[in-house]
């Protein structure tokens, strides 16, 4: 009896240790945080170009948990690997990521702005395809699920496309380089070639432009007269159906330009009052109308004299200067809001009848 006495008391024992033990001996001093407070939200822009000796990746802090609160730093990084030779790659297998590298987190914003980590890879090999994707951790448990999955083919790049310029029109620009011969290391290119058009509106956050084209030209309809454009080139080896990245030609800009000039004035009419000659038309159907032109000419004469200006809110003229005993031809021209306004040719002419 007090061999099973003791026994229970010892049980006893140890179930108040271990609750002691629970509750204050690892340190837990409230409730444990449930885990989707503070994983962070998966990472969907991971992203690669082409440095001098390999790529840069790069990819934006998460700043909000899974559930929308707001993520202020992050602990790490973890960073995954495939390597997989051309001659062995199969489309359809599974990517076989290794183990991840490890890379140092840290506050999410810099001030206002969203941070944006960065890694250079440069133990690339040729005849081989890369794939990479990103996690980020708030504590070893708290890990985000995969970003987007980035891949290229590499090859020693071709060189960036020279003498690229850029030839502006009337909405249109022209954008005109050399065909790209050799790689970086000056060895010939010897795949088959295509280019990308980059464009940015202010110089930065430069966009592509439609796919990648074999021609050594480019019209760019997509734009503003009067916005500055900048553009950049890319050179792009094919291999098979890959594109493998080359390097990038300096930046050019250009301004397109308005050119066209609005349609002439219609209805133009000359009427005789005690102020003179009053001048009517009707007004321009142009959506960047800027304003008219009044001329006149004396009937034996071929060259006419610009009268006055009249802003496009107006269509009527009043010519105080005509003398009764000559007979005039009047002409009325149509200017639009260009910086080098673009104008008509002149109206049918108008002339008093007697």
């Amino acid at each position: 009896m007090m061999k099973n006495l003791n026994g229970v008391r010892i049980a006893g024992l140890f179930i108040l240790v271990s609750a002691l033990f629970l509750m204050g001996g690892c340190g837990y001093k409230n409730r444990p945080v449930p885990p989707e407070s503070v994983v962070p939200q998966t990472i969907e822009d991971l992203r690669y170009s082409v440095i001098d000796k390999g790529v840069k990746l790069n990819w934006s802090y998460p700043v909000k948990t899974i559930k929308g609160s707001t993520l202020t730093e992050i602990d790490s990084f973890e960073l995954f690997l495939a390597e997989i030779p051309l001659s062995g790659y199969c489309g359809n297998c599974p990517v076989p990521f290794g183990n991840p590298i490890d890379l140092p987190g840290g506050e999410s914003v810099d001030g206002q702005v969203q941070k944006v980590g960065s890694y250079d890879f440069t133990l690339l090999r040729s005849a081989h395809k890369y794939f990479f994707k990103i996690r980020s951790r708030t504590s070893w448990w708290a890990s985000s699920n995969d970003s987007n999955i980035v891949s290229f083919v590499w090859f020693e790049p071709a060189a960036a496309p020279e003498n690229v310029t850029a030839v502006a029109a009337d909405s249109e620009i022209t954008l005109n380089w050399e065909s790209v011969t050799k790689r970086r290391d000056g060895k010939p290119v010897e795949m088959p070639l295509k280019y990308q058009i980059f464009r940015s509106a202010g110089g930065k956050d430069f966009e592509k432009v439609g796919s990648p084209l074999a021609a050594t030209k480019f019209a760019d309809r997509q734009v503003r007269n009067g916005q500055k454009y900048f553009y950049t080139v890319q050179s792009l080896m094919v291999h098979e159906n890959e594109l493998v990245n080359g390097d990038i030609s300096k930046e050019v800009s250009s301004t397109p330009v308005d050119l066209t000039p609005p349609l002439s004035p219609g209805g133009v009419t000359a009427v005789s009052t005690d102020n003179g000659v009053k001048i009517f038309w009707d007004k321009s159907s142009s959506a960047d109308i800027g304003g008219y032109k009044v001329y006149r000419r004396d009937a034996d004469k071929d060259t006419y004299e610009h009268l006055g200006n009249v802003d496009p809110a107006y269509t009527i003229f009043v010519d105080s200067q005509a003398k009764d005993d000559t007979r005039y031809y009047w002409a009325v021209t149509a200017v639009d809001q260009a910086s080098t306004a673009n104008e008509s040719h002149k109206s049918r002419e108008a002339t008093i009848r007697y």
